[in-house]
């Protein structure tokens, strides 16, 4: 069945935003994630409490654990990467959208989605470099991680990295957690983070707020 949309709603909100040019937002903190792709077992605790956090159906998932194998034996080897929406610094899919809906926070520099706005067009799934939008059909809007915001401003931990069993994944200022300076189980005193590993789509894009602690096999420039 075609995809029906509110044609006035789309007309309103093109002249709200017609004569506004995108300024990317600067947040007081930008917050991130960071991921040890060593240490992470792969159980996919954090993909079921994201689900639960966020009533997913089977199916979506906006946090995706994916296993990297590769080598021939005797010398294999396998690791893997955990990503969800990275809260770019200049998200792609932000100034794509034409209503509005989805916006970026000025306190923490979350990016987030307000569904009463969003039409589901669908530009900002195919602006995003990294795969974060996820069109629901059923409600026809898209939905994405907003690393849980009200966990967030209640002080607490997003449901994914609570569920980390082995604490290979965590959130903090995304400076901090590259220089090291923020303290976190994720990262070891002698581990060397990277923004970028094997796969990935470029960093250069749109400057995603992430890290990881790379597998040997998994660096770029390795």
């Amino acid at each position: 069945m075609a995809q029906t949309y509110d044609k006035q709603k789309i007309k309103e909100a093109a002249q709200k935003v017609k004569q506004t040019v995108y300024t990317p937002v600067v947040p007081d903190v930008q917050w991130g994630f960071i991921h040890n792709n060593v240490d992470c077992i792969g159980c996919r605790a954090c993909e079921i409490a994201c689900k639960d956090k966020n009533g997913l159906a089977p199916g979506p998932r906006f946090r995706r654990v994916q296993y990297i194998e590769g080598g021939t034996y005797p010398q294999v080897y396998a690791y893997k990467v955990n990503m969800s929406c990275n809260h770019c610094a200049e998200p792609a899919c932000l100034p794509t959208c034409p209503t509005g809906a989805i916006f970026k926070r000025q306190k923490d520099g979350i990016v987030d989605i307000d569904s009463t706005l969003c039409i589901g067009c669908r530009r900002c799934e195919a602006a995003c470099p990294f795969g974060a939008p996820q069109y629901d059909p059923d409600e026809n809007v898209v939905k994405k991680c907003n690393m849980c915001v009200d966990e967030m401003d209640a002080g607490r931990r997003p449901y994914c990295v609570m569920a980390c069993m082995m604490r290979v994944l965590d959130v903090g200022p995304i400076d901090k957690l590259r220089d090291g300076t923020y303290e976190t189980k994720a990262r070891g005193p002698n581990d060397q983070v990277v923004n970028q590993v094997q796969h990935m789509a470029d960093p250069n894009l749109t400057n995603p707020s992430i890290v990881f602690v790379p597998h040997s096999k998994g660096r770029v420039d390795g």
